[in-house]
């Protein structure tokens, strides 16, 4: 088959890295799978430097050019954004090849829902990465395929590890994790909260957090130094190798707000690390019973507790994290995530 796949996102987030190993894993099985993306964007730049084809556009006319004279070539349109999915809706009549879209977001406002129901329903297939991202369009009355976001293991490098050690001063403290953008909806001032609690009886604890800057970076550092946090709450920024983090870190933690699945949480425990997340979307699907603990989110003293159960009882916590481990890898493997696509490829080929 000769599937395009739409993504035109300027950073490397979640969802970048899901359209990547999905192309990844449709060449190896012998389809023509190609890349339309934004020029001198990561994404782009990973893909090209792997040899897979892409179409490298400027913004959203050069991705509607490259539609309306190349999208012919193809069998499958797939969206992997919600602003190329828009692209593709606007362009329904005038498109021949099968139209996809996976949804990575939820939201609970029925009302943003409605407004983007009409390029939803012209979607012939509608694909969420969880039932938390799949509930709303559901609601509408459209169907919904649920595929699962997919991670895979990444050996830590001990010379980063060193160089993080160093360079963050992680010598004999008591690590956090945290992999997530400076946004709002990762609510990291709930988690720089819990970690001021604490430290209280954790003297020696330190969270290293791992992520670019987003609108709430400004409040987040402010708030640090407000709580004298310095010592106790580091930004690392982006990593481009998040492994090495987590193979320093004791606990994974994450705070957010919303979050349709959540593979940072996912490649944790894919590393076997206790994981303490917020009782919110995807973060239910993934932890299941026995496999990671639940908070409310934005509760920072119940974060904190909880943090403070992983760090008093490290064999227990240990355990949690090999029985995490093993239901990543049995359920959220890339070829798992791959040969769903193809399946629904085939169906609508066969429709």
């Amino acid at each position: 088959m000769r599937i395009l796949h739409l993504n035109m996102e300027k950073g490397w987030r979640g969802g970048e890295r899901q359209t990547l190993l999905t192309l990844r894993g449709l060449r190896a099985g012998g389809h023509e799978a190609a890349l339309a993306a934004r020029a001198g964007g990561p994404l782009a730049e990973r893909a090209a430097a792997e040899g897979i084809p892409v179409h490298a556009c400027r913004g959203a006319l050069g991705l509607a050019r490259v539609l309306l004279t190349a999208g012919w070539r193809y069998d499958v349109l797939h969206a992997q954004t919600a602003q190329a999915m828009s692209l593709l809706a606007a362009l329904r009549p005038v498109l021949r090849a099968a139209l996809v879209f996976t949804r990575r977001t939820a939201f609970d406002d029925p009302g943003a829902a409605g407004r983007h129901r009409w390029k939803w329903a012209r979607a012939d297939a509608l694909v969420a990465i969880s039932e938390a991202a799949a509930a709303a369009p559901r609601a509408l009355g459209l169907a919904v395929t649920v595929i699962p976001s997919a991670v895979e293991a990444a050996p830590a490098d001990p010379g980063g590890m060193r160089a993080l050690r160093t360079r963050f001063g992680l010598e004999g403290r008591r690590v956090l994790a945290t992999a997530a953008a400076l946004s709002p909806e990762k609510d990291p001032l709930t988690l720089i909260e819990a970690v001021a609690l604490l430290r209280r009886d954790h003297p020696d604890v330190l969270c290293l957090h791992c992520g670019a800057d987003g609108a709430a970076a400004d409040a987040a550092r402010a708030r640090v130094a407000e709580l004298g946090l310095e010592d106790h709450y580091r930004f690392a920024g982006f990593l481009p190798q998040v492994a090495d983090a987590l193979a320093l870190a004791e606990a994974y933690v994450s705070s957010s707000r919303f979050e349709a699945l959540g593979t940072s949480v996912l490649d944790a425990c894919l590393a076997g690390l206790p994981v303490v997340a917020t009782d919110v979307g995807g973060h239910r699907e993934i932890l299941a019973p026995d496999c990671g603990l639940l908070v409310p989110a934005g509760d920072a003293a119940a974060l904190a507790r909880r943090i403070a159960w992983v760090l008093d009882h490290p064999q227990a916590a240990r355990a949690m994290g090999g029985r995490a481990r093993e239901r990543a890898a049995r359920e959220y493997a890339v070829p798992a995530m791959v040969a769903r696509y193809e399946s629904l490829y085939r169906a609508l080929q066969r429709a």
